[in-house]
Order: structure tokens, then sequence, then C-alpha cells
């Protein structure tokens, strides 16, 4: 069953690694441009380009230890096998695109890592769980989120007494180039956490099939095949969850939305150094929630804050259901 794959299906396996890359881009599109979209700073076409650009040469800024801890830290990668890797993506990609349809700003990461798990215990049982590593994971479900809001919640107040003698046409027309740079940050952020999610299972598959030696390492084509995939699937944009993330939960204007994505992308450049993979869409609708707490608290529509957080838990679970039953397909028709 776990015997070694040949060359032309273990490149389509590597294919449908970056399909869900790309998908990955496509559904998280509106946590890097929602916020300019909605304040009207850039035109929808225009901001994908400007967001898809930023992803791709997030590998120049960072690291990749987000793609290690996928590879070898949440499940143990001496079990992985390609029918494995195969039942995890479908797991992530089959929830990714219900949520898609729906409009439902849920998390790709945790898909993923929803699947990685579920298709373990399907194989195994609970010893293949790395607990360390997915104990973090889980952990930033609650933090990122959080901080984000915290971050973004300050920002307004430092920024509102900063700016408290000037105009608001003043400051609107500051904050509308200001939102370039923090638009261009989110967009690193995004680039640097989300895609090192899916070089991480193309290593750790590549690893699993004797293709990297003894030592797991990221390839520099899996980096740069990664980076593209995620940029092609911002520049298709995601727009029912840019609706969603950029009017839906409150109303924003460029000072505001440059709060938000800067208290996001701050958020996300501090988890990608620690090597956490958290959720972007997470991070993004924390500090999305908390600008329009600091003007006041009846601004957020908590009803639909409210169905995105259950999304965030449901995620996990039903991606690990899916991918344990896809494994268990597998196994039986092999």
């Amino acid at each position: 069953m776990d015997a070694v794959l040949s060359l032309p299906l273990l490149v389509g396996l590597i294919g449908v690694a970056l399909f869900f890359d790309f998908l990955n881009g496509l559904h998280d599109a509106a946590n890097s441009i929602a916020t300019i979209v909605s304040t009207r700073v850039l035109r929808p076409q225009y901001a994908v380009a400007w967001a898809a650009f930023f992803n791709f040469i997030a590998f120049l800024f960072f690291g990749l230890h987000v793609a290690e801890t996928l590879g070898t830290g949440i499940i143990d990668p001496s079990i992985v096998s390609p029918q494995l890797i195969f039942a995890a993506l479908i797991g992530a990609i089959v929830w990714n695109i219900v949520t898609w349809m729906f409009g439902i700003p849920s998390s790709s990461s945790h898909a993923l890592v929803g699947g990685l798990v579920g298709a373990g215990l399907a194989k195994v049982g609970f010893s293949v769980i790395v607990w360390n590593g997915l104990l973090k994971t889980v952990g930033a479900i609650f933090l990122s989120p959080a901080i984000g809001f915290f971050l973004a919640l300050i920002l307004v107040l430092i920024v509102s007494w900063l700016f408290v003698r000037q105009t608001p046409f003043a400051v609107d027309r500051t904050f509308r180039y200001m939102q370039f740079i923090s638009a261009s940050a989110y967009s690193l952020g995004h680039g640097g956490n989300d895609a090192q999610k899916t070089m991480g299972i193309i290593a750790i598959l590549l690893f699993s099939q004797g293709q990297l030696g003894s030592t797991f390492y990221v390839p520099l084509w899996v980096v740069i095949s990664c980076q593209s995939a995620m940029a092609l699937g911002t520049l298709f944009g995601g727009w029912r969850i840019v609706h969603t993330m950029g009017s839906k939960i409150t109303r924003l204007n460029p000072m505001q939305g440059f709060c938000a994505e800067t208290g996001g992308a701050l958020t996300l450049f501090g988890a990608t150094w620690l090597g956490i993979p958290v959720s972007t869409t997470h991070t993004i609708t924390g500090a999305i929630v908390g600008v329009g707490a600091a003007r006041r608290v009846s601004a957020v529509r908590w009803g639909i804050a409210g169905n995105i957080v259950i999304a965030w838990v449901v995620t996990m679970p039903a991606a690990m259901i899916i991918s344990a039953a896809a494994y268990k397909l597998i196994d039986w028709m092999s």
C-alpha cells in the first residue's frame, strides 16, 4: 500500500497539492484585499493583482519554519504515504469548496491540518499525532484573532489621538495612501504563512518517497511553485468572501482599513517567524472586529461574526471527517 509511486503519479499528486494551494489563494483572497476594496481605495481587479504580487514575493522575506511544522510537526512523518497525503488534500479541498460556495470565510490552513490529522488517525490512530505541534496550531485558532483584535484596536486609538486635530477629509486622504503599505504588508504575511503549508505537504511527500535523501528540507522549486499557485488563486479572487469580510462584519473607512491590515500583518509576521501555521482568515477577521469595536460596540454585526466563529470551530473536525472517510475509501479500493 505504501509502495513508491511512479513518477507520473507523484507528479499528479503534487498537482493536487498545488490545486489546493490555488484554492487557498482563491478562498483567502478576501484576507488580503477585503479592506482595501471596501474602503474604495482600489478597484477589485487592481486589488487582487496588488495582493497576488506580494503573495508571490513573500518567500523572499520569511524563512520556512511554517513549512517545517506542517511537514514534520503535525503527524509523525514516518507514517506518511501518498494515500495519506491524497486523503488529507481531499478533506481540505472539499471543505474549502463548500465554504467558498456559501461565502463563509473559514480557514484553509486549519482545513489542511484537519485533513492531515484525519487521514493519520484513519491509518494508524492517535499515536500518529505530534501533540506539541498540533496543540500549538489549535491554540492559534483562539490566539491569532484575539491578537489581531487587540492590535487593531490599539492602533485605532493611537492613530485617532495622533490625527485628532486634522479634518476628516485630510485623515481620509492620508490613509488612502497608507493603505497601500498596510495591504502590501498583510499580503506578504498571507503569502509567507499560507503558501508554506502546501510547501510542507509536498516536501513531506517527496521525503516519504525518498526524493530528498535522509534529511527533510523544502526544495526551491517547491517554494516557487507554491508561491505561484497561491498568487494565481489570489488573482482570480474570492468575491463572495470579500463581500462578507469587507462590508458585512462592519463598515470601514481608510484609517480603519489601515489599522485592521497592519494589526493583522503584525500578527502574521510573528506567527510565521515562530513557525506557527495560523489562519490568515481568523487573524484579519479579529482585526476587522477590533476596529469596528473601537468605533462603538454596536458597529459590529455580531451575528455575522458569530457565524464566522462557528465556521472556525467546525472547520478542523469537518476536514478530519472528510479526509478519514477518503483514506478508508482509498484503503478499501487498494
